[in-house]
């Protein structure tokens, strides 16, 4: 190994070690599930807003959607649009009424328990919820923990076929191993805390790189020269939102794109970060600095695309797109050990980024199988030890399962939080807002939403049915519509439908909707 790569280590090393040692810390003040898995409601303004958007932003955010960008060109700018509309209308219409509708649900501490709570539900939504929420934060998951492994893989290998393998299994033993352990000493409060330091991290990462590699650039030559030089033949097309990979944009593409941010309202990963804030002053507070973050974020991320495509000496292809992030900062930091240092304490932003969002949803499916398949529904007087201890033995599952869906080194992270986003948007997002904004809603309407969401996206992106030239593919795959698109309009009308021909809801449950809009907490 090369004295580079041991500064870069190095630098690794120390920022593992502080997770850990926050871990370690938060571990002694976790006492019961409220505190494990919702921190006791206590997050202040700042550390909700970064911890919400770092766990949102994965390493999709840093690798997958710049690596799109950098291939396909800024025609892919949608998804990020898309995003960032949905980021605005998640603070602004869902943060404030959760966070209080959850309280007066029996202090949910759960997505899953929210619903069974709002409902009156005898299980079957909480079973149901916290079935979808381990299927595909298993998913999720898995995009992360191959986030960290092609980040090793990119930055140790020699270029050989067989050392990028090796390099990348051992990314992924270790990725997966600091999550794992500081996720299971300290729970929520060590998850939220260790987001805060992520999110300030990330953001400097992704602000800073583009910028300096633009300067340098452009110090003598003019960016649509360097942007020729690297294989891009009409620079105009390139920097074209309504052209993608040389084409005119079509009108399922955007739509697609911009579908993306109806998952917000389904995430709940992010929704559990509203429940836990700690007064509603402070989700006003949060909401502006999350907003401002967030925006920093996309613009910064479509910066490194196309600054990336410029600037790195060698052309990317499809396999190799996502590093494009990782070899801007290899080629801007090298030479002396100093500036190697720097540049390890950069690529430790695509580290936060990556550990920021497996630590939240490996704690959302520790909380939905503890709280709510156990205790909710298994055993029902069970202590707060033994349900802590089950929650714990599920993290270290879904870990597992997470780790062997990463192996294959060919593995797309932009495509894994892709299918686990619109999984997660379509089966919550439209149950969600209907249980917070109508009170007609009942739980089997939920049911139906849930249900029908959660199959549409499923057979729309996993069961080849179409054939293209002698080729059977998926829907989604021969259409180029994203499962999201199409999966929450129908679990929203389904859940219309089924709630207005089943049972009203009783009187209880509707002034408890009503009482929501004066509560004061």
């Amino acid at each position: 190994m090369s004295t580079s790569n041991i500064i870069v280590l190095c630098a690794f090393a120390f920022y593992m070690l502080l997770m850990i040692g926050i871990g370690a810390f938060y571990s002694r003040k976790t006492k019961n599930n409220e505190d494990y898995f919702l921190g006791g409601r206590q997050l202040g303004a700042w550390t909700a807003a970064l911890s919400a958007e770092a766990s949102d932003m994965s390493g999709w955010l840093l690798m997958g959607l710049p690596g799109s960008i950098y291939l396909a060109g800024t025609g892919k700018i949608w998804i990020a649009i898309g995003l960032l509309i949905g980021t605005v209308l998640n603070w602004f219409l869902v943060a404030s009424r959760l966070r209080k509708y959850t309280i007066a649900a029996k202090n949910s501490l759960t997505i899953p328990s929210f619903f069974e709570n709002r409902f009156r539900d005898k299980g079957a939504l909480k079973i149901v919820s916290a079935i979808i929420i381990a299927i595909f934060f298993a998913v999720y998951t898995a995009s992360a923990f191959s986030a960290g492994a092609t980040l090793f893989s990119t930055l140790f290998s020699n270029g050989s076929p067989e050392s990028a393998q090796s390099y990348y299994k051992i990314g992924l033993i270790i990725a997966a191993s600091v999550i794992l352990i500081y996720t299971l000493l300290g729970g929520f409060r060590a998850v939220c805390t260790t987001d805060l330091i992520q999110g300030f991290m990330m953001i400097i990462a992704i602000l800073s790189v583009p910028i300096i590699a633009y300067v340098a650039l452009t110090y003598d030559s003019s960016f649509s020269a360097a942007l020729a030089k690297h294989g891009v033949s009409d620079t105009g097309a390139f920097m074209n939102p309504m052209i993608m990979s040389g084409e005119n944009i079509k009108a399922v593409d955007i739509v697609s794109g911009l579908a993306w941010g109806l998952g917000y309202f389904g995430m709940p990963h992010i929704l559990v970060r509203f429940m836990a804030i700690k007064s509603d002053s402070e989700v006003k507070k949060s909401r502006r600095v999350a907003i401002i973050w967030v925006t920093l974020a996309f613009i910064a991320s479509f910066f490194i695309a196309v600054v990336g495509r410029a600037y790195i000496s060698t052309t990317l292809d499809a396999s190799t797109k996502e590093s494009v992030f990782i070899r801007m900062i290899q080629q801007l930091f090298s030479g002396n050990g100093a500036l190697i240092f720097i540049g390890g304490i950069f690529l430790c932003g695509i580290l936060a980024a990556i550990m920021s969002t497996a630590d939240s949803q490996l704690l959302v499916t520790a909380s939905a199988v503890s709280e709510d398949m156990y205790k909710g529904v298994i055993k029902k007087d069970a202590s707060e030890k033994s349900s802590l201890l089950i929650g714990r033995i599920a993290v270290i599952v879904i870990a597992v399962i997470a780790f062997v869906i990463a192996l294959d080194p060919n593995s797309s992270i932009m495509d894994l939080v892709s299918d686990a986003w619109g999984g997660f948007g379509a089966a919550f997002g439209p149950v969600v807002l209907l249980a917070l904004f109508w009170k007609r809603s009942n739980a089997a309407g939920a049911l139906a939403g849930m249900i029908s969401g959660t199959l549409t996206v499923l057979v729309w992106s996993y069961i080849p049915m179409i054939n293209v030239e002698g080729e059977l593919v998926t829907l989604g795959d021969s259409t180029g519509l994203y499962s999201l698109a199409l999966g929450f309009p129908i679990a929203l009308v389904m859940m219309v439908l089924v709630s207005l021909i089943t049972k009203k809801p009783d009187q209880e449950i509707i002034d408890e909707f009503e009482s929501v809009k004066t509560l004061d907490v």
